[in-house]
This record gives structure tokens, C-alpha cells and sequence, in this order.
């Protein structure tokens, strides 16, 4: 089995900030994993998802438009950025999103 790289390890620790509830120091060490491995689409993908739960809407969006980004024919990535548009009162983004989400769905 290989060893887990630091960002990966940074990435854990940060998801067992966020299960203990302590979303402000999750979104620092999440960060940190983004700053080693700017393409760590998971930690964008949880980024979106705590600043979302903090409030931090426009924040959260850019994640989520980030994990499209670097995984721009998975689904669930647009179903979530769908989702993180909806709370933050981007309908039309929104819909948009959910939209892309469908056409890869069918295309599969």
C-alpha cells in the first residue's frame, strides 16, 4: 500500500475538523492542501461544501466551479456546484449546472 502524501494527510485532518464541527479551522487546513496541490479537486469539492455551510456563498461557488474544472465530465460535480449555486441564490447558475449534470448523465 503506498503512503499517504502530505496533502492527502493535510486533507484527513481536515475532514476530522470539519466532523468535530470546527468549519472554520477545517476551511484553513483545506487550504493548505489547495496551497501543496492546487488541483486537489476533493478539497475544493469540501471547500465549496463548509463555506456553504459558514455562508460564504461566493467563496463556495468558486470551488465548486473549480472541481467542474479539473473534473468537467463528472456528474456529481455539477450536481454539487448546482446545489452550492441554489443556496447562495444563483438560480440561473443554478439550473444552468444542473442542466450540464443531465446532458453528461445521457451521454454516458
Amino acid at each position: 500500500m503506498s503512503e499517504l502524501s502530505e496533502a492527502d494527510k493535510l486533507y484527513d485532518a481536515a475532514d476530522q475538523l470539519r466532523a468535530a464541527g470546527k468549519n472554520d479551522e477545517a476551511v484553513a487546513q483545506y487550504q493548505e492542501v489547495l496551497k501543496l496541490e492546487p488541483g486537489y479537486a476533493l478539497a475544493h469539492s469540501a471547500l465549496a461544501v463548509v463555506l456553504t455551510d459558514l455562508g460564504r456563498h461566493d467563496e463556495a461557488v468558486r470551488h465548486a466551479l473549480r472541481v467542474c474544472e479539473l473534473e468537467p465530465n463528472d456528474t456529481f460535480s455539477y450536481t454539487a456546484l448546482s446545489v452550492t449555486c441554489m443556496r447562495a441564490g444563483k438560480i440561473p447558475e443554478a439550473e444552468d449546472a444542473m442542466a450540464r449534470a443531465r446532458m453528461l448523465q445521457q451521454h454516458r
